[in-house]
């Protein structure tokens, strides 16, 4: 009777270790799933922080110059769009990353058009408020750089991890993660007209 316990005996122990093994893949996946929400997070965090600072720069623009419209309009606008634009960072897709890349890419052509155009108002490039504002946006535009790096970090991290064998035999729910990529044309100087 003891001759067929030792083999189900081993039989158990290595159920048990491919068992628990299993498990430590499928957290640590989690875990990793998580930071890159969380770094999505403070990617949305630093482009809200952004169309916070829009509103009150379009508002001193507004109040300290008569400013030609349309310049104002368009970062209104672009900040509008920016701002439908969600995405669930569980189930994000390189389209939505790229829909989303879209339209922050139009706000930052607009505050450009905006922050050049202002360079013809001197009573507003001395007021302190203004520059406060701008210094605030460079300030948030390197947060933004910041964010999307760290984003991809994360990403990095977490499809290196359940992309590698033997994980990816554990881990089929948990699918490859998009990199946040520079919008098309970013490589090239932003042109502005009047």
């Amino acid at each position: 009777m003891k001759k067929w316990l030792i083999p189900v005996g081993i039989i158990v122990a290595l159920i048990a270790i491919i068992a628990f093994w299993s498990i430590g893949i499928k957290n640590t996946a989690l875990q990793h799933s998580q930071a890159v929400n969380k770094e999505w997070g403070n990617v949305q965090t630093a482009y809200q922080r952004r169309n916070d600072l829009i509103g009150n720069l379009v508002n001193t623009v507004k109040g300290a110059a008569d400013f030609e419209k349309g310049t104002l309009t368009a970062v209104i606008e672009a900040r509008a769009k920016a701002t439908s634009v969600t995405i669930d960072p569980s189930n994000v897709t390189p389209e939505q990353l790229a829909a989303f890349n879209q339209a922050q890419s139009g706000v930052s052509s607009s505050l450009s058009r905006l922050l050049v155009s202002v360079e013809q108002y001197p009573t507003l490039k001395a007021n302190e408020n203004f520059l406060k504002l701008q210094d605030e946006l460079a300030s948030t535009e390197n947060q933004i750089l910041t964010a999307r790096t760290r984003f991809n970090e994360a990403v990095q991290v977490y499809n290196g991890y359940v992309l590698k064998i033997p994980n990816n035999w554990f881990l089929s729910k948990y699918k490859e993660k998009p990199y946040f990529e520079a919008s098309t044309g970013a490589d090239k100087p932003v042109e502005v007209k009047f």
